[in-house]
């Protein structure tokens, strides 16, 4: 692999807008992908490298660190927090404790695992290009009944990409961090949303019509908008990004 060559780093690449990023980030030659998911994903490429693990079991990230974030030489490091669970969808009060601890193990512990590893791996090598692009919601600015811990897990992520974006700017380390709220997507995730019971989801009828009504945005769209920001982020000066204003 060339010196030359770019790494992107995808969590959540089985399905929805990982997968569809995986794909686009593929049709560059130069370009080198690790894929990270609890289920498997059959792509196979040259350039791909598929490492199945469930981002919800902490000990599972810790075992897995060096193959995550290789020692070889690049020209663009950029790591792709995408994966997330919304979580089970009634009030506070019915929660399960396991469900509560891993909505925020796999939307919160695990990106800032994650970002820690890359920024102790990389943060040094000055002459590399190196971007953290974490996949926040509109959801972390407002509150949603239902969603609690997914809209208080998403909410930390956007505080956490913020704080450590002073940290690379005080540290001059050159690393740009961002948090980017992907728009209404039509995934796996909002099937679970639409299955949800209105007495635990006061916005049921509004999540059916988007679907009803074709108003939903497509994982391909969604992953066009990141692979903008991911090519160009020099355009892009705040921390909190949303796809649907750029």
């Amino acid at each position: 692999m060339s010196s030359k060559s770019a790494l992107y780093i995808v969590t959540g690449s089985s399905k929805g807008i990982g997968e569809a990023l995986v794909k686009k980030l593929l049709e560059e030659p130069n370009n080198r992908v690790i894929g990270m998911a609890r289920s498997q994903m059959e792509l196979f490429h040259p350039n791909f490298k598929f490492i199945q693990i469930d981002l919800s079991n902490f000990q599972e990230i810790l075992e897995h660190i060096d193959d995550i974030f290789p020692e070889e030489s690049f020209a663009k490091v950029v790591l792709v927090n995408n994966a997330g669970w919304i979580g089970e969808i009634v009030h506070l009060g019915n929660m399960t404790p396991v469900g509560i601890y891993k909505t925020f193990v796999l939307n919160t512990i695990a990106p800032t695992v994650l970002m820690n590893a890359f920024i102790k791996k990389y943060g040094n090598q000055m002459k590399v290009e190196r971007l953290i692009v974490n996949i926040s919601s509109g959801a972390a600015k407002k509150a949603i009944d239902g969603w609690a811990c997914y809209s208080a897990s998403k909410a930390a992520i956007n505080m956490l990409s913020e704080a450590v974006a002073i940290e690379a700017s005080l540290d001059n380390t050159g690393i740009r961090v961002f948090s980017v709220a992907p728009g209404v997507v039509d995934t796996d995730m909002q099937s679970e949303i639409r299955k949800a019971e209105v007495e635990s989801f006061s916005s049921l009828s509004k999540f059916v019509g988007l679907k009803e009504n074709q108003l939903l945005s497509t994982p391909d769209h969604a992953a066009k908008k990141l692979l903008e920001l991911i090519q160009n982020p020099e355009n892009f000066e705040e921390v909190l990004q949303d796809v649907r204003e750029f």
